[in-house]
């Protein structure tokens, strides 16, 4: 729940941050999917690099965790996937709520903004 809400206020911070071009694109005439899945694409990029990086990492330090951790297996692949594919989950869903929210903004409102 952690990650989520982290995840959440990280994208939504970045969108924000990204109203303006978002603007500029709506005006220029891209389409509201487009801008929404460039936002998502970038945090699913992210969230790749995220998981090629933390998952050989984390199997390194499962073992020493190993004494701690009840009726799972260090490096349990059931675990290790599903905990994987929740944060990529949350991850997508974290980015499009934001992007589409401000997709949902008028160019010109957009444009003036800051």
């Amino acid at each position: 729940m952690l990650a989520a809400i982290g995840l959440y206020g990280v994208t939504a911070f970045l969108v924000v941050r990204r109203t303006r071009e978002i603007g500029i694109r709506m005006a220029l005439g891209a389409a509201t999917g487009n801008v929404v899945w460039l936002v998502v694409r970038e945090v699913l990029l992210l969230v790749g690099i995220g998981a090629a990086v933390g998952l050989p990492a984390a199997l390194t330090l499962t073992r020493l965790l190993a004494s701690q951790l009840y009726d799972i297996a260090p490096g349990d692949p059931n675990t290790v996937v599903m905990a994987t594919l929740g944060i990529a989950a949350v991850a997508a869903l974290s980015a499009y709520i934001p992007a589409r929210r401000a997709t949902r903004i008028d160019p010109v409102t957009a444009l003036r903004y800051e």
